[in-house]
């Protein structure tokens, strides 16, 4: 566990004691890094102009400013990705594989398949579902934050567990069975292996792109292994040409085995994060719109 949820020190400053709470609960209402930093930064504005005489839980106070703010958005933000160019798909976390670093930071990191599931369902649905469920907020404290009363808070929270479990997002698979699923759909895409790619695919594999009609990139999903695998490989063959200084590494996108890649030494130009059961790959999401890759350096 991260120490997101650990007690800030007596003599902190509350808004930056707790920041990184706030920014991990803003993330994951939003899927977006630069939409939670703003709300972060409207929120110590609010934190700053705000009569705390009467404010006797700090956290709480500032969790229900920042949920608030989170749901507002959340109604432009949905209308906005209705008008993206072809599929939108959450800002993605990176780090190194096996960096305890990134994992002491991210704790129990919601995945970039989870982030897209939660993008079906409804503001308030990702709220109670995200607040409970993931950060173990009361449904009281919920309430304040909606406006609504527990009982419906609860029936929200619950109508979204319902949603992510049917979106095949009931529980993570282990870390070590993942990564070698993970290596093997490189090792295949990597030697042109089209059986092995179909052997670690499951037969309905869906594969998401994200190019925001900023780079070439898929406007629809496809499904199925054999395509699936056909266009990897076809993409493997157009990303890295003889003689060409690109490639594939590994990483933990959101907290879990994933790969990037780079167009030359330094820079990076797409991230791909997989769900997987049964070891096999059932969900692959490509994001190489830059717009949404630039925070990553």
């Amino acid at each position: 566990m991260s120490d997101e949820g650990s007690a800030a020190p007596a003599d902190a400053d509350p808004f930056e004691a707790n920041r990184r709470y706030l920014g991990a609960v803003a993330y994951r209402l939003l899927g977006s890094l630069t939409d939670a930093e703003d709300v972060l930064q409207e929120a110590w504005l609010r934190w700053r102009a705000a009569d705390r005489s009467g404010v006797a839980d700090p956290r709480a106070y500032l969790s229900t400013v920042v949920t608030r703010l989170c749901y507002d958005q959340l109604g432009s933000a949905r209308a906005r990705r209705e008008a993206y160019y072809g599929e939108w798909l959450p800002e993605p976390l990176v780090a190194e594989e096996d960096s305890p670093a990134h994992r002491a930071e991210l704790g129990e990191s919601v995945s970039l398949a989870m982030l897209a599931v939660m993008e079906q369902l409804s503001p308030a649905e990702r709220a109670a579902f995200v607040l409970h469920d993931v950060f173990a907020v009361r449904f009281e404290e919920i309430a304040a934050s909606l406006d609504r009363t527990p009982d419906a808070v609860r029936q929200l929270a619950s109508r979204a567990r319902r949603r992510v479990r049917e979106g095949g997002r009931a529980g993570r698979v282990d870390p070590a069975a993942h990564r070698q699923v993970v290596h093997a759909f490189a090792a295949a895409s990597a030697g042109g292996d089209l059986q092995g790619l179909l052997a670690v695919l499951d037969p309905d594999v869906v594969w998401h792109s994200d190019g925001g009609g900023v780079v070439r990139a898929g406007a629809r999903p496809v499904y199925g292994a054999d395509k699936v695998a056909r266009l990897v490989l076809g993409l493997i063959r157009r990303a890295l040409p003889a003689g060409s200084t690109a490639s594939f590494g590994f990483a933990l996108v959101n907290g879990e085995p994933g790969m990037v890649f780079h167009e030359a030494p330094g820079r990076l130009a797409g991230v791909l994060a997989f769900a997987v059961r049964d070891g096999r790959i059932t969900e692959a999401y490509a994001m190489v719109n830059p717009e949404k890759l630039g925070h990553l350096g």
